[in-house]
């Protein structure tokens, strides 16, 4: 009997974040963005950080060629931000454009107004079942720690209001304003 990763996962609350990168091509520089909730913290001396991706997406493809990325921690109410970029290359090839963002100085990566960004360069990758762990070193940082952040658990959206992590339910069972 396989264990129910999926199951269980869905109890483990997530940071929403925004992960960019992009392709130079003969027309100009090609930007990409994906969601992803698999931002890990590896190291701060030296400071690295972890994405997931799965092997076939084309996201990997082009933050491999590029050797740079730069990852966005959501605020509350970004959820359909998430939303749109959490679908398959091709559809959210057209909300990409729509986004507000700066460029990162130090990657060339865009990054959108969030609670947190860093700006990363490849350091390694490593395959690892059905995806590649991509292991950045931190080239810069910020954040802003006023605006509470969006997390995905029990397969909504939720806001992480204040320092005492209450949680306010954004979707899914329940309403707006329910404290979980």
């Amino acid at each position: 009997m396989r264990p129910d990763l999926r199951g269980t996962m869905r109890t483990f609350a997530t940071g929403v974040c925004i992960a960019t990168t992009y392709r130079d091509t003969p027309d100009g520089r090609r930007h990409d963005a994906v969601t992803v909730n698999s931002l890990g913290s590896i190291s701060l001396d030296p400071p690295l950080v972890s994405l997931c991706f799965n092997r076939e997406s084309t996201f990997l493809a082009d933050l491999l060629a590029s050797r740079h990325w730069a990852v966005s921690i959501l605020p509350a109410g970004a959820q359909e931000i998430a939303r749109r970029l959490a679908r398959p290359s091709a559809a959210r090839a057209a909300h990409v454009n729509e986004l507000v963002t700066r460029t990162g100085e130090r990657s060339g990566a865009l990054i959108l107004a969030g609670t947190s960004w860093l700006e990363c360069g490849v350091r390694e990758q490593f395959e690892l079942g059905d995806h590649t762990l991509v292991v950045g070193e931190v080239l810069a940082a910020g954040h802003d720690a006023r605006q509470p952040t969006l997390v995905f658990v029990h397969g909504g959206y939720h806001a992480v209001l204040d320092q005492r992590t209450t949680a306010v339910e954004l979707s899914g069972p329940g309403h707006w304003g329910e404290a979980l």
